[in-house]
């Protein structure tokens, strides 16, 4: 059986994936490093959605690049939609067919007085839960029912499921930012390679 996950020296591959996305709302283009150090350079005019992009990368120890173009001027949503949607089709594409990864991962993320919790399933199977009542309509310019778009739209695209919750929080930043940060940590375990999975972790013999 050849062994996908690893280049014609026997090293591992390289898991990146590249996606760049315009319509006529919206111009896109990033670059997802799975093998990385938690290196972010982003850049999409929605300074609040800017630091949670960066939680992202820093968190799930991975290395993005994000640069979005959007009609701001009437509002974030297609900027934050749309992004969620390029980051969930390059998630997709560095994971390839899914091999030796772990699969699943979870993580509690306490930030202050709030808790927040994610559950990650590198599936095929796309679905998202989001559970999270949050007290502000905006957090800086950034509407906070953006969240479970960006949210819905990269688990999509990306093929998995993803449950993310706020067990308790008053602060609608904090409680934000706690989920970022706690898809990050599952993420982040979810597609690590484990060297003790050997082809693809499904019963079914595929996970795409």
């Amino acid at each position: 059986m050849t062994d996908c996950s690893r280049n014609e020296t026997g090293a591992l591959a390289e898991r990146v994936g590249q996606v760049a996305r315009k319509t006529r709302e919206t111009d896109i283009a990033v670059t997802w490093r799975l093998d990385g150090a938690g290196r972010a350079d982003v850049d999409t005019g929605v300074p609040f959605f800017d630091h949670m992009l960066d939680q992202i990368a820093r968190h799930s120890l991975t290395d993005l690049t994000v640069r979005a173009v959007g009609d701001l001027e009437i509002d974030a949503h297609h900027t934050v939609e749309d992004t969620g949607i390029a980051l969930g089709q390059a998630l997709r594409r560095a994971l390839g067919d899914g091999r030796s990864i772990r699969r699943y991962g979870s993580a509690f993320v306490p930030f202050d007085e709030t808790l927040a919790f994610a559950a990650v399933d590198v599936s095929g199977r796309p679905y998202l839960v989001f559970d999270a009542a949050l007290p502000a309509q905006k957090v800086g310019n950034f509407d906070t029912e953006l969240a479970e778009e960006f949210f819905r739209a990269l688990a999509m695209n990306a093929g998995i499921t993803l449950h993310l919750k706020v067990h308790y929080g008053r602060n609608t930043h904090h409680m934000i930012e706690g989920l970022f940060k706690a898809f990050a940590r599952a993420l982040g375990d979810a597609v690590a390679r484990d060297p003790r999975v050997l082809g693809v972790p499904s019963t079914k013999g595929a996970l795409f």
